[in-house]
């Protein structure tokens, strides 16, 4: 496992800091251990507590690990209704600690990720979080982001056709490697489907392209409030319902399915519980902040099952090629089956939202 000496050259992050913050006696570095893609480490610098986002050791793709994408999007956004941590600073030049990175400051609070906290242990607080998740989606795709001069931040033409075509080219991909294993013949039927069902596109707006719970910041007072969304990697410009499918697939419900040993480990169980948000709620709470109609509901739930179950088949894929020992990788191998089961119960009608 990478080490906080591994990923940062202190000296010289040093020098980058002082120059945008001022000198400090005060300064420490640590890694934050979460997370399967860019690198988090926390800051202390003086009386302020920040972070860096740099990308992972050794060699990454040209997009998937753009933390100046998520720099650039993240410091349009200061100014919005969109709650985004202060931004500090940027660069390219990986001389200073080996690769790009930015930093920015770090946010007070709580993700969401595996318990609620005690002060949210209550009625009123529950129906907050999912009423705060919607509004914050909502104020996301409301955005004039060209005005923001995010207009030339994706090719939203054809944005969801071509998210159909990417995900199954991710299969293609780990089938290489994992039909010597065991095979999923339903994936080419999901694929199918989804291909013959893409709907007219709405208008095109900023997509977070990975919102969900635990990518979000929930302030530290008693009434919930989100005070930021956070890893902004795959942002574009695109089709608003691809994040509201892929939100409802992360918010489990009180039903036998969403209470699956996969589910479970996937998303946090305490959704589960009273007096949270079903998702047909969270559907009206979005169409009503938005005054958007969501149409072809059914097409963005399954296209989440797949998308999530091409990023299992790629884990085990991996897995098998000795890249990675995690339990969690080694369970896509009956996980996506599951996956592709759940897929085919929403096309049939068997999983209402």
């Amino acid at each position: 496992m990478a080490t906080e000496s591994d990923l940062v050259n202190h000296e010289n992050l040093r020098s980058f800091l002082a120059e945008h913050l001022g000198e400090t006696e005060d300064f420490d570095v640590q890694r934050h251990d979460q997370g399967f893609s860019n690198e988090t480490l926390f800051v202390t610098w003086g009386d302020t507590e920040l972070v860096i986002r740099r990308p992972p050791i050794g060699e990454t793709a040209d997009t998937a690990h753009d933390v100046l994408r998520e720099y650039e999007v993240a410091d349009a956004l200061q100014d919005t209704d969109v709650p985004v941590p202060k931004t500090v600073a940027a660069t390219e030049d990986s001389e200073i600690i080996g690769v790009p990175f930015y930093v920015m400051e770090r946010l007070d609070g709580d993700v969401l990720r595996y318990s609620e906290p005690d002060r949210f242990e209550n009625p009123e607080a529950r129906a907050g979080i999912g009423t705060e998740m919607i509004d914050t989606l909502a104020s996301i795709h409301s955005v004039e982001y060209e005005s923001l001069g995010l207009g030339d931040f994706g090719n939203p033409d054809g944005f969801t056709e071509r998210q159909v075509e990417r995900w199954q080219g991710q299969f293609e991909w780990a089938f290489e490697e994992t039909t010597a294993s065991r095979e999923v013949p339903e994936i080419a039927e999901i694929g199918d489907w989804l291909a013959d069902n893409v709907p007219d596109e709405p208008a095109h707006t900023l997509v977070h392209g990975d919102y969900k719970l635990d990518n979000v910041i929930f302030g530290p007072d008693a009434d919930p409030e989100l005070a930021g969304v956070l890893d902004w990697e795959m942002s574009t410009l695109g089709d608003p319902l691809t994040d509201l499918g892929w939100f409802l697939f992360f918010w489990l419900d009180p039903v036998e399915g969403d209470r699956s040993p996969l589910m479970q480990t996937m998303a946090p169980t305490f959704l589960t519980g009273d007096d949270y948000h079903s998702r047909e709620a969270l559907v009206d709470r979005y169409e009503q902040q938005t005054g958007v109609e969501v149409e072809n509901l059914k097409f963005y739930r399954v296209l989440a099952v797949y998308k999530m179950a091409a990023l299992g088949e790629m884990f085990y894929a991996r897995y098998l090629m000795g890249n990675s020992d995690s339990t969690f990788y080694a369970m896509m191998e009956d996980g996506v089956p599951q996956l592709a089961k759940h897929a085919l119960e929403i096309i049939d009608g068997e999983r209402p939202i």
